[in-house]
């Protein structure tokens, strides 16, 4: 399952209908009414929710403020009969992840509910970097002691008041999202939010559509106009992660953009101003990208007036045990449980092992270790790190370095213990599933 859905809509039909559709994938909980709703906040959170605006005895856009307030995390596509401009405007301005019109393609509900809970987890991911960040402008001892990140953040305080673009580039798991949050946050275009979109999750034929909207009747099950997110990130910021993912012809679409500041939707005679600040990411090293065809150079170019890199975490090992002190603390308040700290022999496994997950996979780790631990102090026997041996290289170990050598091993021995299950697999090591069978194929991984 990939999680929980509430479902409000006062047609029974409907309600069936999504159940069937969704059922096989997410644990499905329904409502019928505004009062079904305000009841159902008192109780856990839902992942995501489809909220039907025209309720009988309420009206959705009423709704989603206290709906926000109850599930600060859930995010929430808006579905409606009746819509119009200024309510979507009015919807995503409550709080509102998506906004669909009905009737609607179950194919592109499927994939705007995928995207939602993408960007449910990346938030769950990043929150407490993100929270680690700010401690660094406070009287408390920082998160960050390396000296990397530390040049780091001066870098993000110079630049985030102006609005030249930003490449960064690091690693999966290493806090891209959670730096340009913190750009975002620290410029003027504050007061108006950020717009995130993951170039990789979005299907090639209705990527262009998302980024810079369509006209009705531009292709198939284009019912309505579309509303791009250019448009939503008007006088805020658009963060585009994994940009290198980007079909090559959109590439050149966005260069055009950027260029000219002019944004014609898919199907559209005429141009729209844009004003938003962009930020760009990506987990390739931007030159193999350019070589590999998966970057167009004068695109790069244009996006990297300003680079930020993020080293891995294996190289600021500094950073490992205040991070996995600031999760700790974290998950322990989760689980309404006291814990001190971690024990010696804890503490040095985590400054040893290579963290190929990067800061995710540690999060990972930790919140694990605080669900299983019996003890006052986290021990090196609740951490699975120590499972990680060295396994014999099959012959391929000789054209790694060191550590693409330990970090294969990694992923051998991790898809050993899961029967060969990636998607686990990619779970415990705390990177992304693409990034998973990215490394398998590139560490020629027999599966």
């Amino acid at each position: 399952m990939k999680g929980k859905i509430l479902v409000v809509d006062d047609e029974a039909d409907l309600r069936i209908m999504l159940k069937s559709v969704l059922e096989t994938e997410y644990l499905v909980v329904e409502a019928e009414s505004g009062a079904d709703v305000k009841r159902l906040l008192a109780e856990d959170a839902p992942d995501l929710m489809l909220l039907d605006l025209k309720l009988p005895d309420a009206n959705g856009l009423d709704l989603l403020p206290q709906i926000k307030r109850a599930w600060p995390d859930t995010e929430v596509v808006v579905v409606t009969g009746e819509a119009t401009f200024e309510a979507a405007v009015e919807a995503t301005k409550r709080g509102a992840y998506h906004f669909i019109n009905k009737p609607f393609d179950t194919q592109m509900l499927l994939v705007t509910l995928d995207r939602a809970m993408e960007n449910r987890h990346q938030k769950e991911e990043n929150n407490s970097l993100r929270r680690a960040i700010s401690t660094m402008s406070g009287s408390s001892a920082p998160v960050f002691q390396s000296p990397q990140m530390q040049q780091v953040v001066r870098t993000i305080e110079r630049i985030a008041p102006s609005d030249v673009t930003l490449l960064i580039t690091g690693e999966s798991g290493t806090g891209k999202e959670v730096i340009a949050d913190l750009v975002h946050s620290m410029s003027p275009r504050c007061k108006n939010k950020i717009v995130k979109v993951n170039c990789a999750a979005l299907p090639r034929e209705l990527i262009e559509s998302e980024l810079f909207g369509s006209v009705k009747g531009a292709f198939t099950g284009a019912h309505s106009d579309r509303e791009g997110l250019f448009r939503q990130a008007e006088g805020g910021t658009l963060f585009l992660d994994e940009i290198s993912e980007m079909p090559i012809d959109t590439q050149s679409k966005l260069l055009r953009v950027l260029q000219d500041q002019k944004v014609r939707p898919v199907g559209g005679k005429a141009d729209y101003q844009t004003n938003c600040r962009i930020l760009a990411a990506t987990n390739r090293k931007p030159e193999e990208a350019i070589k590999d065809g998966k970057l167009r150079e004068d695109l790069y170019y244009r996006i990297s007036a300003i680079s930020v890199y993020l080293p891995p975490l294996r190289e600021r090992r500094d950073d490992i045990m205040p991070l996995a002190n600031a999760f700790l603390k974290r998950f322990s308040a989760q689980a309404n449980r006291v814990l001190r700290g971690f024990t010696l022999q804890a503490a040095d496994r985590l400054t040893s092992f290579e963290w190929p997950g990067n800061i995710r996979q540690l999060q990972n780790e930790i919140q694990r270790a605080v669900l299983l631990s019996e003890g006052p102090d986290i021990d090196a026997s609740d951490l699975s790190v120590s499972d990680i041996r060295m396994v014999p290289s099959e012959g391929h170990d000789t054209a790694f370095t060191l550590l693409e050598g330990v970090e294969r091993n990694a992923i051998i021995q991790m898809l050993r213990e899961t029967g060969g299950n990636k998607l686990e697999t990619a779970k415990r090591l705390g990177i992304g599933r693409q990034t998973l069978y990215n490394k398998i194929k590139a560490y020629g991984i027999e599966t």
